[in-house]
């Protein structure tokens, strides 16, 4: 087994919250310090051997609590994060996500409550165990004048195992760009850069932070497919985003924080009462056509009329769909300009949020 510089791993170093190239000095001279720290030998038992099993929680947390003097951040939530699934976290700004989110990475203190993360209070937190993790802000600095290869053999150097560059590169898509330097890289091909930075010590658990803020459609759909791959490599995946199409695509399950408090969580179907909520069916009446000669089980589900339209809400649109599309198949009229709409998870979400602001 190849021998691990104990110290701050690229992890560590990287990961900091660093939000301006003021500190990269500071960084870089850290970064020496771990490298120059003597060699020690890893033990006998692999990468492979320290992963949970399936049906172990890779996040867990109960009853946490975090203040900042009088203020409360985090009022006693829950969390559970299966292995392998895309966890979405959402909530508005002051919701508590990021003072949530730098607890679980290791980098806050709570005031009470428990939480493990791979197995460890992150608390008490080793190098061993932030190789297991992997960050991506939602900004960062880069390296302009390294290459992409260069750069992931810069930081791959802090691990014992880390993946092979090439195929980060290849895995981000980044193929063509691999000997390109940093300072010439568009913004969403340095977001990629960053991922694969996240990557380099083959983490268990990635943390991204609004991977596609500012993108354009088509760079948006291509991280999309990005991490849909880090999923099915088998990573467990914590998504903070505003994004909420970003999320139903994404995620497996959604969890809604507003005011320090969990007010909703469920897959995107369900989240807040979704795959229940009624349907809102609309259309233009046909000439000469009126509430009384629609069928019962339209006219039941009649909720208003303006404009020239019928408004309709039901709980079972099929059999108010079916019985109206019989009815106008019967008298021979048509609904070209029929609308069905659902409760998007957009709206379940500011539903759930309202009360917060």
């Amino acid at each position: 087994m190849g021998g691990w510089r104990p110290g701050l791993s690229v992890a560590a170093v990287r990961n900091r919250r660093v939000r301006d190239r003021g500190h990269r000095a500071d960084l870089a001279s850290e970064a020496a310090i771990a490298r120059s720290a003597p060699v020690t030998t890893q033990s006998e038992t692999t990468r492979s051997d320290r992963r949970p099993p399936v049906s172990e929680a890779v996040i867990s947390a109960r009853g946490l609590r975090i203040s900042y003097g009088d203020f409360e951040a985090v009022r006693g939530i829950d969390l559970d994060v299966s292995q392998g699934e895309v966890f979405a976290f959402l909530g508005p700004n002051g919701a508590g996500k990021t003072t949530t989110v730098e607890l679980l990475e290791g980098y806050l203190k709570r005031t009470a409550g428990e939480v493990s993360v791979l197995g460890v209070d992150p608390e008490h937190a080793d190098p061993d165990w932030r190789e297991r993790v992997g960050v991506v802000l939602q900004e960062s600095a880069f390296e302009p004048d390294l290459t992409v290869r260069e750069c992931l053999k810069l930081y791959g150097g802090y691990y014992g195992s880390p993946r092979p560059v090439d195929e980060l590169i290849e895995l981000v898509g980044l193929t063509e760009k691999a000997d390109a330097r940093g300072a010439s890289l568009s913004g969403g091909q340095r977001r990629r850069l960053d991922v694969a930075l996240a990557l380099v010590g083959d983490p268990d658990l990635i943390f991204l932070d609004e991977p596609t803020t500012g993108f354009d459609p088509s760079a948006r759909r291509a991280a999309w497919e990005m991490i849909a791959g880090l999923q099915a490599l088998g990573k467990t995946i914590f998504l903070t985003t505003h994004d909420m199409e970003e999320a139903e695509h994404l995620a497996d399950r959604i969890c809604v924080l507003a005011a320090g408090r969990i007010v909703g969580e469920g897959t995107p179907q369900t989240l807040g009462g979704r795959d229940s909520a009624r349907s809102e069916i609309s259309f233009a009446w046909p000439a000469g056509v009126g509430r009384a000669d629609l069928p019962p089980t339209v006219l039941s589900a009649l909720t208003d009329e303006h404009h020239g339209r019928a408004e309709l809400q039901s709980h079972a649109p099929m059999e108010v769909l079916g019985a109206l599309a019989a009815w106008a198949h019967e008298h021979g009229y048509e609904l070209g300009d029929i609308e069905v709409h659902r409760p998007t998870l957009e709206e379940i979400y500011l539903q759930l949020t309202d009360g917060s602001k």
